[in-house]
């Protein structure tokens, strides 16, 4: 069984009241892509602190990278159970009445044993076995769609190539009906927004919009029940132990794989396609240099990190750092701002290709629950740079980027870009 860390010297916690600037839960600050000095702050002056009072009631944050691997090290007293509140900020005791919350277990927000057994059911899909298989007809695939790119017009980086890459890829996943595969864009855009919580209408419309991907997904599972065992997710899961999940935990693991397959790598290849632009230099770099790519997807991942945070819940009374924190306290774990930990990345806040030890960033999480997809995330957006360095792309920013407002999903809503040979 895991322990709390030893006691040290008691630290005196610094506590703000919202509304305040180290109330990063504003969806604003995303949305405006302002979040970088709040959190630089945070990290020189109190990395863990206290809000009281934010629209997702009180919460800590914990903004270093060192403070968030002792926390992910220790899942037994920083738990993730939906039980105690899951893995987002959302607040579980908000006004909403009681036939809307959703409450849908999912294997990311349990803990031991029950997250192991039904990760486990899970993590073939992602072998390095898999990805060796899946990596063809992912080529192919990235490259049929750069071929069809116009180089005469602008057009949307995110819808065009983004959207349309990941949402093919969780298609072949699921083996979903090629034309509807759309539908899955639009389920994880609304199974990721945490703000629906703070509004009743949005809560009942996104309450509705994931029952809809719940019965599409069930009528899949009764047509594969009595079929041979396949790979794809859908099968894995009726052909273990999950078979007899209730219904509820059915749509918690679909909300999790939809999500976590869709908007993490859509948002990444967003973000290369962007930040790059931001860094003319580093991506002049990498036209000259593709055997940089391996390291520049991992350096990509850390600069955009699309997921912001995970929510811990304390079991019991412990210690972090020398702050004392009660048991029943929400703990944020920002990856968005380890990333930038100046303790840990030279010039944090740059693209830097070419960095030293570019796979210890956190934006796949650390411990027990790191994505268990993250393997396939970082092959899609490998051979997408492979296919452009093959074909001489450079992709150019021509307007300001529509960005995702709220505190959880990190990304991009819309990019206009136009193409160009290097």
């Amino acid at each position: 069984m895991a322990t709390a860390a030893r006691d040290t010297e008691p630290t005196e916690t610094v506590v703000v009241h919202a509304p305040h600037e180290w109330d990063v839960s504003r969806p604003e600050i995303y949305a405006e892509d302002r979040w970088q000095p709040i959190f630089r702050e945070m990290r020189a002056k109190a990395p863990i602190n206290k809000v009281i009072g934010s629209d997702y009631a009180d919460y800590w944050n914990v903004t270093s990278y060192k403070a968030i691997q002792q926390v992910e090290s220790l899942p037994d007293i920083y738990s993730s159970s939906g039980e105690l509140g899951g893995i987002t900020i959302v607040n579980e005791d908000n006004d909403l009445p009681e036939e809307i919350k959703i409450k849908a277990p999912m294997f990311i927000a349990m803990d031991r044993p029950e997250h192991t057994a039904q990760r486990r059911v899970i993590a073939p899909a992602f072998t390095p076995g898999e990805m060796e298989r899946m990596s063809t007809d992912i080529r192919r695939r990235t490259a049929e769609l750069l071929d069809s790119l116009p180089f005469d017009e602008e057009f949307d980086w995110v819808d065009t190539v983004s959207i349309e890459l990941t949402t093919q890829m969780l298609a072949i996943l699921f083996d979903f009906p090629w034309e509807d595969r759309r539908k899955l864009t639009e389920w994880s855009d609304w199974a990721g927004d945490i703000t629906a919580s703070l509004d009743e209408a949005r809560a009942r419309e996104q309450l509705a919009k994931l029952f809809e991907m719940a019965a599409y997904f069930k009528n899949l599972w009764d047509q594969r029940l009595d079929a041979d065992e396949a790979p794809d997710l859908l099968s894995r899961m009726i052909h273990s132990e999950m078979r007899e999940m209730d219904e509820m935990t059915f749509l918690g693991n679909l909300m999790l794989l939809v999500v976590g397959g869709n908007d993490t790598t859509r948002n990444s290849m967003s973000g290369f396609a962007y930040g790059l632009d931001q860094f003319p230099g580093e991506r002049e770099k990498l036209e000259k240099n593709p055997e940089l790519i391996p390291g520049a997807v991992q350096e990509l991942l850390r600069w955009q990190t699309p997921l912001a945070h995970m929510r811990r819940t304390t079991t019991q009374d412990t210690e972090l750092m020398g702050h004392r924190i009660p048991e029943g306290e929400k703990v944020i774990l920002w990856y968005i701002s380890a990333n930038r930990d100046e303790e840990m990345f030279e010039r944090p806040d740059d693209i830097i290709l070419d960095r030293e030890k570019p796979g210890r960033h956190l934006a796949f999480g650390w411990g027990i629950h790191r994505c268990v997809g993250a393997r396939l995330a970082e092959l899609q957006l490998r051979l997408l740079l492979e296919e452009m360095a093959a074909r001489r792309i450079r992709v150019n920013v021509t307007g300001d980027p529509v960005r995702v407002a709220q505190c959880f999903v990190h990304g991009f809503r819309k990019l206009p870009v136009t193409l160009s040979k290097y």
